[in-house]
């Protein structure tokens, strides 16, 4: 009996190369946390049964009317995103109300690079996202099919 024909086999990021879909999602109307985490687990490849936690596995996703979102309960009025400078007295508090009217963009990929490892893998799992605030994307040329979340 060959032991071999057990094994789990792990994929890998060059067997990927190839293999890796592009997402629309539509963001209007949706919750931000719970678009996140969906967001976060195709980016990372957990939507895949070729997933491995130690390679970058995952598709691309195109996020469109990301100025459209919604939060539950009070937090789009009490909700706080905090930026700090290092420097004293440098930090910097803006709520959800305002981040969505000045930068729409930054919740969801906030938000989503929050849910994503906080290592290199990460951050090269993050370049995959890609947010826009109206319901044009530029990236017709990949052929994205539509997620319905």
């Amino acid at each position: 009996m060959n032991t071999l024909s057990y094994r789990t086999k792990s994929v890998s990021s060059l067997e990927m190369q190839g293999n890796r879909k592009w997402y629309v999602i539509d963001a209007e109307n949706k919750v931000v946390g719970r678009l996140c985490a969906q967001i976060a687990a195709i980016l990372m490849g957990k939507n895949k049964p070729s997933f491995t936690p130690h390679d970058d596995t995952g598709d691309y996703v195109i996020v469109i009317n990301a100025d459209k979102v919604r939060f539950t309960g009070k937090k789009f009025a009490q909700k706080e995103y905090k930026n700090y400078s290092l420097h004293p007295g440098g930090l910097k508090l803006t709520t959800a109300e305002e981040m969505l009217e000045k930068h729409p963009i930054r919740i969801l990929e906030r938000g989503v690079k929050g849910m994503l490892p906080k290592t290199k893998l990460g951050r090269q799992m993050h370049k995959k996202l890609f947010v826009y605030a109206g319901a044009e994307h530029p990236h017709a040329a990949q052929k994205p099919e539509t997620l319905a979340i």
